[in-house]
């Protein structure tokens, strides 16, 4: 048997000391720098803190999971990537590859491949221009080369109302390992969500760190809304590529081509009926098609009590109070 590695002793005697909270039904999760993570990922999860060596040039996109996540990967690539691939060809990356795999999760490099280290992992992903990234931690737990350097990435954080955030939260795990064919009680998990036992949250916590660093440095992180994306596409595509740095020329504008066919490639709709993202395996080893449900807004009223709603709504209100965040009921 090989020895453990220092590395690797490290992070066992480090999840040894952290409290252990439920995982939904799958991984135990553990609290790690006041948020809960999946304690198998951990290790990972501190080594990004630790080695990752950002460029000015890369760009972030942070979630909560199950926020939009494929969707905005899908927009940022294609915005970012248009003259390299023009939107409407048909040999464009998103037709045969998943988002996940163009856009990396940095917590979760050992899934992308063979690396003997996340170096090899952080220079095996190159762009002409921009290197993209994607992660769902929490603003505080970002490595401080990425939030206090002066030459620091650019980071877009999407996130969603909270009930339905939470409803696709509860269809997704129930998608996943035993919880298939052992569903969880939506009221046992309401209780964790609230109590802030969840996946990369407390969710407000999660929320109100990019918040705040938005309005702290807003050339640095842009703030985004999945409701107000899905009312208003074409504005905030415009003002996602203005902060990018990537702004659409007066022609792509004038003629709308360009604009349009990003949208209709990262659509919901489209992307869900790829085969790509109906029978393709994640680098995370899921099934593809189980991070595509519905997607619309206000999903959260066809699964929950008034009761329940009224719950998630009086907990963020409360966490929220002061903050200027605010999402409608």
């Amino acid at each position: 048997m090989s020895a453990i590695s220092d590395e690797t002793q490290e992070h066992i005697e480090l999840l040894s000391s952290l409290p252990k909270g439920n995982g939904w039904g799958l991984a135990d999760l553990c609290q790690y720098q006041g948020f809960w993570c999946a304690s198998d990922r951990l290790g990972s999860i501190v080594t990004f803190q630790k080695e990752f060596k950002p460029l000015e040039t890369d760009l972030i996109l942070a979630t909560l999971p199950k926020s939009g996540t494929i969707w905005l990967k899908s927009m940022v690539y294609a915005t970012v990537n248009r003259v390299r691939f023009p939107p409407a060809s048909e040999k464009h990356p998103l037709l045969t590859t998943s988002a996940h795999d163009l856009v990396p999760f940095l917590e979760y490099y050992l899934e992308y491949g063979t690396y003997n280290s996340f170096s090899d992992f952080n220079a095996n992903f190159q762009s002409p221009k921009s290197r993209l990234f994607s992660t769902h931690v929490p603003y505080a737990l970002l490595p401080e080369s990425v939030k206090n350097a002066t030459n620091s990435p650019k980071i877009v954080y999407l996130c969603r109302n909270p009930k339905d955030n939470f409803v696709s939260l509860w269809h997704f795990f129930n998608k996943r390992g035993s919880n298939i064919t052992n569903p969880l009680p939506l009221e046992k998990v309401l209780e964790l969500y609230c109590r802030g036992e969840s996946w990369y949250g407390p969710l407000w916590d999660n929320m109100l760190g990019y918040w705040k660093a938005s309005l702290e440095t807003p050339s640095k992180v842009l703030f985004l809304k999945y409701e107000e994306l899905k009312k208003e596409p074409k504005f905030h595509l415009k003002r996602l590529a203005e902060f990018l740095g990537c702004p659409f020329s007066l022609e792509e504008e004038e003629n709308g081509g360009t604009i349009d066919e990003i949208l209709r490639l990262s659509s919901f709709e489209f992307m869900k009926n790829l085969d790509v993202n109906k029978n393709g395996i994640t680098p995370l080893k899921f099934r593809s098609n189980i991070y595509f449900r519905k997607g619309e807004v206000g999903d959260w009223k066809n699964h929950l009590t008034a009761s329940m709603a009224e719950r998630i709504d009086r907990v963020f209100e409360e966490k929220m109070h002061g903050s200027g965040l605010l999402f409608d009921a």
